[in-house]
């Protein structure tokens, strides 16, 4: 029964996440460059100075342009940026790679695009605190007939946070990786009776559970403001942390990198192929690079936007160019260093899944012993995960409280078993949590798209309002 269970949600996440869908995330990117005129690219040094800058302005809003940058990378950059990129080198070839920079690409504009949205239409709760995101935008800048479609974004991202992606999975990714480092062969296990079964957990996984479920509850009860006053402390140290470890590869297998990113080229497009079978190569490096390209950086998702309708700013633009950076630093930055790491080092090539790929990677490439690398990519592991499961709290509470009408006591009752259910998190092995976390991320980009084509004109008069703005100011 539950064998058949699974297999029927393994056909319908290949459904949601199959080729309709990503090639509509891809169409409107597309589309969005177009209408902007590349603004990602011709304006990203004013993103990068907004960004370095960090003002508050305006009198809505309660974090900084920047907290609220770092609350949604909180969310972003996770296990993906280490699992998702290994699995797609193997699955797609190296040419994968190249397929996620094109897919974070056009993707950048879909980001500014949904979270300038997101500050223009956000509103004032009676409390005083700022709620925004997709179903604002969608119920005010589309109109109030197309609430429903706005509630089921919202009642879609509830799934998300409470049954897959911020809970179970990466609480469960952070004690399998400590057990694996300091207790691989069992030795120190407790065993215990589980609706009739007797079941063997190690203390290192229920040590680390109840450790994970102590400093998550300190962090949440504390609100946006505390995840993100976290999140601007260990998102950056993070990303230099596991950015530094993969140039440390990088630097000692610099004379292979040329070669590596030849390969990457070639197999993008299945040159490396046998003559008849290169189309086939190519539409397979395609479709798991921008797949997996889309699934880190979550760009065009429409969860970014709820973080970013939180930012103290008097401008939409601004926001949306300082948002959009996130999809440059998870997939350009990030991502990259991953790819790159795996292709020199040839650790796709031996066989390996998921994470053993780039810890192999790394043990290979680092000059140190493979416990210490292995040490360096628990961290960056356990760190990833922590700050997703904070992130996807706050897009489902904002979620819930859409739903709710402000109920604040709901809000509240949520919290409580969100922060239940990291800690029995460690237990859930069940491939299928993962999988139902899988097909609702990938249904609630289905109303978000619909909102951004539909609000296109929109996105783009107010860019031209800042921009002719900022002219004046010159």
């Amino acid at each position: 029964m539950l064998e058949t269970v699974s297999n029927f949600l393994t056909k319908v996440d290949d459904l949601v996440w199959g080729i309709p869908l990503i090639v509509l995330i891809l169409v409107t990117g597309i589309f969005l460059t177009i209408r902007l005129k590349g603004l990602q690219i011709t304006k990203l040094p004013l993103a990068i100075k907004n960004l370095i800058a960090n003002e508050k302005s305006g009198t809505d809003g309660e974090v900084s342009s920047f907290a609220a940058l770092c609350t949604a990378l909180s969310a972003t950059i996770g296990t993906g940026n280490i699992v998702g990129v290994a699995t797609a080198i193997v699955a797609g070839g190296p040419g994968a790679l190249f397929w996620m920079w094109i897919a974070a690409l056009v993707g950048t504009a879909t980001k500014y695009a949904e979270c300038l949205l997101a500050v223009k239409y956000r509103v004032v709760a009676e409390d005083g605190h700022v709620v925004g995101g997709p179903f604002y935008y969608i119920e005010k800048g589309m109109g109030k007939n197309w609430k429903w479609l706005a509630k089921i974004f919202a009642f879609f991202g509830v799934c998300v946070g409470l049954f897959g992606i911020g809970t179970f999975t990466q609480i469960n990714g952070i004690t399998s990786a400590v057990q694996n480092f300091f207790d691989p062969d069992m030795g120190w296990k407790v065993d215990f009776m589980l609706l009739g079964n007797e079941v063997s957990y190690s203390w290192t996984v229920i040590i680390a559970g109840i450790l994970l479920t102590v400093f998550v509850a300190l962090v949440l009860i504390g609100g946006l403001k505390r995840i993100s006053r976290v999140a601007e402390v260990v998102v950056p140290f993070m990303a230099v942390t596991y950015v530094l470890a993969a140039l440390l590869v990088l630097i000692f297998n610099v004379k292979a990198i040329p070669a590596a990113i030849v390969l990457i080229v070639k197999s993008a497009f299945g040159l490396k192929a046998m003559a008849g079978g290169a189309l086939g190569a190519m539409i397979v490096a395609m479709q798991k690079g921008i797949a997996r390209g889309i699934f880190s950086n979550e760009a065009g998702i429409g969860s970014a936007p709820i973080a970013a309708a939180a930012a103290q700013t008097d401008s939409p633009a601004k926001q949306g160019l300082v948002s959009m950076m996130g999809t440059l630093i998870d997939t350009i930055i990030i991502c990259t260093m991953t790819g790159l790491t795996i292709v020199v080092t040839g650790s796709h090539e031996m066989g390996l899944e998921g994470v053993a790929v780039t810890t192999k990677a790394f043990q290979m490439g680092l000059p140190f012993p493979s416990q210490v690398a292995s040490f360096i990519l628990m961290i960056c592991l356990v760190f990833f995960a922590f700050t997703t499961i904070l992130g996807w709290d706050y897009y489902s509470e904002r979620c819930l409280e859409y739903l709710t009408g402000h109920n604040q006591k709901i809000v509240k009752a949520y919290r409580w078993l969100y922060i239940f259910c990291v800690f029995i998190g460690p237990y859930m092995t069940v491939k299928a949590v993962w999988t139902i976390a899988d097909i609702f991320n990938g249904l609630m980009a289905i109303p978000n798209l619909i909102a951004l084509l539909a609000l296109n004109g929109v996105v783009v008069a107010e860019t031209k309002i800042y921009l002719d703005g900022l002219k004046k100011t010159k």
